[in-house]
């Protein structure tokens, strides 16, 4: 009896240690029309009116370790921790049209160097290019020292970062205009090896313009990656990923899906979540896929629509420190969210007016995290948020 009664006191603090060692990084989002989250409580997100940045698509944020915002940027501009344009921070060649216009990574073995890699919108020119930020500068305010170096082009609008298997580098993942090919680039503390590990497989993103658009996502762990292609290829598609050599294979088609846009995993990755809008919007639905269900047949058939929204448009889908997965509603002073993203079908519990923004408003596009961030959320953290807005 008092060994039980010991495991129940020692329970709650069990609990807090799970969410004192979480990682937070992702814990301030701007994004949108000067729209912005914090989850510094993250059983409470509160909206965040004090944002500067105007961002139609992509964007990226990165708190440090302790949840202290560093910088933000829309692919263009890149806004410093007092929400100023950074020294050196204007002028980017990404674009703030694109889906995932910017994603930013540490240099391994640095504690005060980031990379931001950024795109160009629809294929164009500026591509993929790399930006060097010094947070030693300016008492800590950081500066862009090194901007605009390119990387490769052309490249659609799709760029994510996976963990290498090492712990320590990365993976940034892009993926060739009028190709089937993904593109892997090693960063490590030796810098970025830009002979990028190649994989051909998937739909080819080509012809007219707007198959560029689409999110790329990868699972908490960098075991799979998920890609949605808007018109005309209108897909999403799942594969494996090799965070060891950099390399995808087992491509798993799971349909159509006119105006495919934002894709994401659950916390636990076994579930996938995609979203579409229907030719010219107006049939905004979010569907689910059970990764878990055993055959790549058995995935494409576990595929079911488990969420609406009022919302012509619906964008991106994206983890967050909670645990749930929010949806960006285009034009709408509303997320929605997925409250329980582990569970299958409409036990995930989809709300459409999940957050509100206050007077700022949502586009398509939210903060750009790569998976890990959100790897070590727990089923048992998750379950300890409250159940209502």
């Amino acid at each position: 009896m008092k060994n039980t009664l010991k495991l129940l006191l020692l329970l709650p603090l069990w609990f807090l240690s799970l969410a004192a060692t979480a990682q937070k990084e992702a814990t301030t989002w701007y994004f949108g029309n000067n729209a912005g989250l914090s989850f510094a409580d993250p059983a409470n997100p509160q909206p965040l009116k004090d944002g500067n940045m105007f961002s139609e698509e992509g964007c990226a944020v990165l708190s440090d370790a302790l949840g202290n915002l560093l910088f933000y940027t829309n692919g263009m501009q890149v806004w410093n921790r007092n929400k100023q344009i950074m020294a050196g921070g204007d002028s980017l060649k990404g674009h703030e049209s694109s889906t995932q216009s910017a994603v930013i990574l540490p240099k391994p073995g640095s504690q005060h160097l980031y990379y931001l890699f950024t795109t160009d919108f629809q294929g164009q020119s500026h591509g993929l290019q790399y930006h060097l930020i010094d947070l030693s500068r300016n008492g800590g305010l950081g500066e862009v020292v090194s901007k605009n170096n390119l990387v490769f082009a052309p490249v659609t609008e799709k760029l994510t970062a996976v963990k290498h298997r090492n712990g320590r580098d990365y993976w940034v993942i892009t993926h060739r205009w009028n190709s089937s090919a993904f593109y892997a680039y090693l960063v490590s503390s030796n810098g970025i090896t830009f002979k990028p590990v190649e994989s051909h497989l998937g739909s080819i993103h080509a012809g007219d313009n707007g198959a560029t658009i689409g999110y790329m996502k990868a699972s908490p762990t960098g075991e799979k990656l998920a890609v949605a292609t808007w018109a005309a290829v209108n897909k999403i598609e799942v594969f494996s990923f090799n965070n060891e050599n950099g390399k995808l294979a087992i491509a798993v088609d799971l349909g159509k899906f006119d105006e495919a846009y934002g894709v994401e995993f659950s916390p636990d990755g076994t579930k996938l979540y995609g979203g579409k809008n229907g030719i010219a919007g107006g049939e905004a639905r979010i569907f689910q896929f059970d990764l878990a269900a055993g055959t790549p047949d058995a995935i494409i058939h576990s595929g079911k629509q488990v969420a609406k929204s009022v919302s012509r448009k619906i964008g991106a889908l994206q983890l967050g420190p909670d645990g749930r997965i929010y949806v960006a509603r285009n034009n709408s002073n509303w997320l929605g969210i997925i409250r329980n993203p582990n569970a299958l079908g409409p036990d995930c519990d989809y709300k459409d007016a999940g957050i509100n923004l206050g007077t700022q408003k949502s586009a398509l596009g939210l903060p750009n995290f790569p998976g890990f961030y959100f790897q070590n959320l727990s089923p048992s953290t998750t379950s300890l948020l409250p159940t209502k807005q």
